[in-house]
């Protein structure tokens, strides 16, 4: 176990104390007994130090710094352990900055008061299945989800965690989720009589689309225990926002891909939506999820409003490259960013027979 302190000017009172445990990387690098090991990203000036005892220093942390991981510290108790450290003032005058938060990961992992070692070998170790149903209605995509989430319930007394993620196309379907009031019996005849179904669900969000060429990603997790840290809904949205924005932009070279500062989702651009977002958590466990298109037939959106937002349109992967992207091309890339993300393997389950409509 390794105690970090944020040192900066010891008459301000925001700093905190942080315990964790090393990492493989950490234990490796502590192990040679050199009095420093410097850690640094190819972009930034090297600023975190692991010293022969174990004391991890960095100076004044940006703003983005994840102080939910981090207790306030009594500064009078802490002024022997700076003055013993190996680390004095004079040299940690000379690194200003303070690491990002991917090099942070690498450091140490902690909960959000302190280290349990029972949470440590629990959920560290877990990993996300990717289960590939291929096309079903959406009556059996709940269905499914109703399957997984059992299971991950089940789990929640074993040494590891279980975890989903299912990977799918629908038959076209237009659903409605607990925020709209509209659509009246009227307008569901008419969307039906397009040839699609039409469902009131109880994910957030309002109206969407799901039809084939749209992957849609059913992330069936235990927020409490599939990763070392623990996520709130908010954080949890903005974790799969950002595996599809770093899939969609880096994978695939889509250019100005991002969030909408009013509305859920990722963007390209100011008004063309690729990514819907609605997911439900019921006692720590996630359902629903994301609809990203891949080579979805666009056409079916002009029905409505889609999430509610006027003057926004619905564009795909297809559109924005100018060639055909499938959903199978797009699901291992999508898992690769997730992964980095949660900071959590995702790996291919055995595979599941196809699901007819019928």
């Amino acid at each position: 176990m390794v105690t970090w302190y944020i040192y900066g000017n010891w008459d301000k009172l925001e700093k905190r104390l942080v315990t964790g445990f090393l990492s493989r990387s950490m234990l490796r690098a502590c192990s040679s007994l050199r009095a420093v090991a410097r850690f640094a990203s190819e972009d930034i000036k090297r600023k975190t130090f692991v010293s022969a005892n174990g004391l991890v220093v960095a100076w004044h942390p940006p703003s983005t710094f994840p102080f939910e991981h981090t207790k306030p510290i009594d500064l009078q108790a802490l002024n022997p352990d700076k003055e013993e450290g190996p680390l004095k003032e004079g040299s940690l005058q000379q690194r200003p900055r303070a690491p990002v938060n991917a090099e942070l990961k690498e450091i140490f992992y902690t909960t959000k008061h302190e280290c349990r070692r029972a949470m440590l070998l629990t959920t560290r170790l877990s990993s996300i299945q990717i289960i590939r149903p291929g096309l079903v209605s959406y009556a059996q995509g709940l269905l499914l989800q109703e399957d997984y989430i059992k299971k991950v319930a089940e789990s929640k007394d074993k040494p590891y965690s279980s975890n989903y993620l299912l990977c799918l196309e629908h038959s076209p379907v237009y659903t409605v989720g607990i925020r709209s009031k509209v659509y009246s019996d009227d307008e569901e005849k008419h969307l039906k009589s397009l040839g699609a179904d039409f469902h009131r669900t109880s994910r957030g969000g309002l109206i969407t689309f799901h039809g084939p060429g749209q992957l849609v990603v059913y992330p069936i997790l235990d927020l409490r225990r599939f990763s070392p840290r623990r996520f709130g809904v908010r954080a949890y949205v903005d974790a799969l926002e950002q595996a599809v924005i770093d899939c969609v932009s880096e994978d695939f070279n889509v250019s100005g891909v991002g969030r909408s500062r009013d509305n859920t989702g990722v963007w390209v651009g100011d008004n063309r939506k690729i990514c819907a977002m609605g997911i439900a958590v019921k006692e720590g466990i996630t359902s629903h999820g994301l609809a990203m298109n891949c080579n979805t037939d666009l056409r079916w959106f002009s029905h409505i409003v889609a999430c509610g937002i006027h003057g926004a349109e619905a564009t795909s992967l297809s559109r924005e490259t100018g060639s055909d992207v499938s959903t199978d091309m797009v699901i291992p890339l999508f898992a690769a960013r997730l992964s980095h993300v949660f900071d959590c393997s995702v790996d291919e389950a055995s595979p599941v027979s196809h699901i007819s409509n019928s």
